[in-house]
């Protein structure tokens, strides 16, 4: 009967181990489901999350590239080129200041260049040629008051040839009188051949010459002259001055 009950002992002690292992197994599988069901609970929000950071970064990728596709589609750094362009064109077209400076002054042989230069036509005529070498405008007023070599007085002026207004030269600009050096029928006295010239300039009240006087060069041969002498008015353009 020990033996018996022994053995039915040790055989349900065997059994009971049998089923605490069984059921320690059936436990761990599932514990080992349980957590991956939970690794996979835990798995699809981040997944959802995850993707739904990809959409929201694309979609914020998308609406970022949208704002730099709206400011080049507004054009705003192509028309603020355009507009630099607009005003390099409206500098390049603009008009030249005044080159020059400070108050306007009288037209004199320090602050200009005289050029005497003989005429074919009209002939026994010469043109002379003042320009402004100076900073300043500066005024050409009346005649050129001519002194050929030894003359004691300036030849009388032609009073047709008086301009409407006086003749303004800006720095660079000339202007122009004639000298009918002698009478083109021969019907001048006392003619003779000169070799020297002064050029005076009048002043605003024309009462006398003010400043330097101008010493253009004459041809070596001289130009000759007679008592028929007599010059234009100062003009602002060449045709004018020899028109007469």
């Amino acid at each position: 009967m020990f033996n018996l009950r022994t053995s039915r002992t040790r055989l349900a002690g065997a059994a009971a181990t049998a089923v605490l292992a069984t059921l320690s197994l059936t436990a761990c599988s599932d514990g080992t489901g349980a957590k991956d069901e939970g690794a996979a609970t835990t798995t699809s929000p981040v997944g959802a999350v995850s993707h739904s950071s990809q959409s929201t970064g694309s979609t914020g990728t998308t609406n970022s590239e949208g704002t730099k596709g709206s400011a080049g589609s507004s054009g705003s750094f192509g028309s603020g080129s355009a507009t630099a362009g607009s005003k390099a064109a409206g500098h390049a077209l603009a008009p030249k200041a005044p080159a020059s400076s400070g108050k306007p002054v009288t037209c004199e042989g320090s602050n200009t260049r005289t050029v005497a230069a003989p005429l074919n036509r009209p002939v026994n005529h010469m043109l002379l040629t003042v320009t402004n070498t100076g900073s300043r405008t500066c005024y050409l007023y009346a005649y050129p008051a001519v002194r050929f070599t030894d003359a004691q007085a300036v030849p009388p002026v032609i009073e047709a040839s008086k301009p409407q207004a006086v003749v303004t030269l800006q720095p660079g600009e000339s202007g122009y009188a004639s000298v009918s050096l002698s009478a083109t029928d021969g019907s001048g006295t006392n003619g003779r051949t000169v070799k020297s010239l002064a050029v005076y300039f009048f002043g605003r009240s024309g009462s006398g010459s003010v400043g330097r006087a101008a010493h253009p060069s004459l041809p070596a041969k001289g130009v000759y002259v007679d008592d028929s002498l007599k010059v234009t008015y100062w003009q602002q353009s060449m045709d004018d001055a020899i028109n007469w």
